[in-house]
């Protein structure tokens, strides 16, 4: 957001950061924002856009398939990343089949100066929960997400290595981590 939120709202942030990671964007709430499918909204509504809970999706498969759930992983708080913390051994993770980024995130982007491997450390990027089944298991989850309207999809795999390695596919961008 715009150093004007800092001049005009001494309140919203704490006082003994550095000016230079305050209020460091261009924009303010009401700036118009372009979405993917041409339609418009603001910078302020897509920060408070409300996010969908899984909350019903996450009941039925537990309680219906939980011996197919090998793991789970909520990505908000962690990003795209977060994967890493929680693997029991050496593994390489591949996301090769994200869903697309919502444009809160470019917006992000651009303001902040961040690049690629940075943002998908530090947000979801768009992939709030991930799923880690067998493969002969994957239609459950999808199927059971469609009936509450929820996109689910394939987003990679896991395969066996020499040591934990993460690796995103972010359109042309390999990241490795």
């Amino acid at each position: 957001m715009n150093k004007f939120y800092a001049d005009n709202f001494r309140e919203s942030f704490d006082p003994v950061l550095d000016s230079n990671v305050v209020y460091i964007g261009k924009h303010r709430l009401a700036d118009a924002a372009k979405l993917s499918n041409g339609m418009e909204t603001t910078v302020g509504k897509l920060l408070l856009s409300p996010t969908r809970t899984y909350a019903p999706v996450m009941k039925e498969l537990l309680q219906n398939h939980f011996d197919k759930i090998h793991g789970l992983i909520h990505c908000s708080g962690g990003g795209q990343t977060k994967c890493m913390k929680y693997l029991p051994g050496n593994f390489k993770i591949i996301k090769d089949n994200l869903f697309p980024s919502p444009e809160i995130f470019n917006i992000i982007k651009e303001n902040s100066g961040s690049n690629n491997k940075e943002m998908y450390e530090v947000f979801n990027m768009g992939c709030r929960m991930e799923i880690y089944c067998a493969p002969q298991d994957d239609d459950i989850f999808i199927e059971t997400s469609a009936k509450f309207n929820i996109d689910a999809q394939i987003i990679g795999r896991v395969e066996a290595s020499d040591k934990k390695e993460l690796i995103i596919n972010a359109g042309d961008e390999e990241i490795i981590y």
